[in-house]
């Protein structure tokens, strides 16, 4: 490596990295995150590596990285290497026994991505709704990771949002003694806020900027499956894709189908991929997917190869200015339109690792097993037919790898879903993950509590998987 690219300070979000390796052509890039997990001494620290289309490396990359670590000889060190991450510019430096010299530069954290950002929205059309006659108050939470500097420039310099709509702006190595995770559990301070009902937007963003959650008046929160498919349904709001088209959709298997009640009507396929965005990264560079998201609060399009907070809530400013509704009334309305899925995820974190690939192994046998097929729950009033049962395996469509063992789903005759996967969150613990989803129609039923509505299928999963008897738990650890 002859030339190392660094944000100023330090700091750069993670799409911000992907816009970077892209506009200079950069052989990869790596970023140092958190992502939405404690951070400080004491917390979680994680290293990924994006290739050179600014997506995360797959699979067969990250395999040959650790086949090439296993005979490495040598490696040489800079050892005058002192570099002032404050100052812009470039430096060099001499490697030992090496001709050629070492460069770093220093790169504004912001300026690449914003001029990015600047050729895909109409800026003045956000503009305005943040300082027109009509303007909108809004309240945006960088939850002390890398997003301070972004907010600060792009939506109070660039788009005139007024200093005190950010909080919680300065980067900090532990966020603050909190995780930062943009969810109802851990953006409190924001969710209070918006609450008192003087903000018409709320969003939040993780530690490395590329997940989000959407907020409206009086705390109204979008679920990130609705999310996604509300940005679907109204992309004729951005210029960006009214110049490049829409070819196709994707989503992660866990994800709610709402985006296929979007896709079919715009008549554009949908592609279920695999948690992970390296997933997406594939379609996208073949030309098949212009949009994708996961339900755990991360989309983005083919403008990057990565998931994109920001880019996600200047969509939403730029669809709260288009159609000059509240968030509430465009959710409602999409509802209305497409039909309401009532959607939740419940994690089981900081399982014994042996547990829980123990109560996977055993779910799986009990759904595969061709007895499970047709049967039926009868829980209260609701009765629930099993139609099909599988393991979730994946054929890329671009290049035929199989990805196999992707989570267990039920799915019912009433297109009512159960999903269980388990999250290795490090080598010594686990996160099982449940989740539940479940299609009404009837806009006369689109207002009840997602977990009243959701509670028989709760019923079923925790029945079949006996999960609070083999861990000796109550109640899931976080609830989205």
């Amino acid at each position: 490596i002859g030339r190392l690219v660094i944000g100023q300070n330090g700091i750069l979000s993670t799409p911000a990295v992907s816009c970077i390796i892209r506009k200079i052509k950069a052989a990869g890039g790596i970023i140092l995150t958190a992502s939405h997990s404690p951070g400080g001494p004491g917390g979680e620290f994680g290293v990924k590596f994006e290739v050179a289309n600014g997506g995360p490396a797959p699979d067969m990359v990250s395999d040959k990285i650790y086949q090439i670590s296993k005979t490495l000889e040598e490696y040489a060190i800079c050892p005058d290497l002192r570099v002032d991450l404050s100052r812009l510019g470039r430096q060099e430096f001499d490697l030992e026994n090496k001709f050629k010299p070492f460069r770093v530069e220093i790169v504004d954290s912001v300026d690449i991505y914003l001029n990015l950002l600047r050729s895909i929205f109409d800026f003045s059309a956000i503009r305005n709704l943040l300082t027109g006659p009509n303007q909108i108050k809004i309240r945006i939470d960088a939850m002390n990771g890398v997003m301070g500097p972004y907010v600060r420039r792009i939506l109070c310099d660039e788009l005139g949002a007024p200093a005190n709509s950010a909080i919680n702006c300065i980067p900090l190595e532990d966020f603050g003694g909190q995780p930062p995770d943009p969810n109802l559990t851990y953006a409190t301070a924001l969710l209070e806020a918006m609450r008192g009902g003087e903000y018409g937007f709320g969003a939040a963003f993780d530690a490395d900027g590329d997940r989000y959650m959407i907020l409206g008046q009086n705390g109204f929160f979008v679920n990130a499956s609705d999310s996604l498919a509300i940005i679907a349904a109204n992309l004729s709001c951005i210029p960006y894709f009214c110049q490049m088209g829409v070819r196709g959709f994707g989503r992660s298997m866990p994800t709610s189908t709402a985006l296929d009640k979007v896709a079919k009507l715009m008549k554009v396929p949908v592609y279920e991929t695999p948690a992970g965005w390296r997933y997406f990264s594939n379609l996208m560079d073949s030309g098949r997917c212009s949009l994708c998201g996961e339900e755990s609060f991360g989309t983005g399009s083919d403008h990057l190869r990565e998931k994109d907070g920001l880019w996600a809530v200047l969509v939403w400013l730029s669809i709260l200015a288009a159609r000059k509704q509240s968030v509430e009334e465009i959710v409602r309305d999409h509802w209305t339109k497409f039909g309401r899925h009532y959607y939740c995820r419940f994690d089981y974190e900081a399982l014994e690792p042996r547990t829980a690939y123990f109560i996977m192994r055993d779910l799986e046998a009990l759904i595969t097993d061709k007895s499970f097929s047709h049967q039926q729950f009868a829980v209260g009033n609701n009765i629930y037919s099993v139609e099909r049962t599988d393991s979730f395996e994946y054929i890329d469509p671009v290049d035929g790898t199989v990805t196999k063992r992707q989570g267990l789903r039920i799915i019912f005759s009433d297109a009512s879903r159960l999903i269980f996967r388990m999250s290795a969150s490090s080598h010594v613990r686990a996160t099982l993950r449940i989740y539940a989803e479940s299609y009404e129609k009837d806009p006369s039923q689109h207002n009840k509590e997602p977990q009243a509505v959701l509670s028989p299928l709760i019923a079923i999963a925790l029945k079949i998987s006996q999960i609070h008897e083999r861990t000796g738990r109550k109640g899931p650890t976080v609830i989205t």
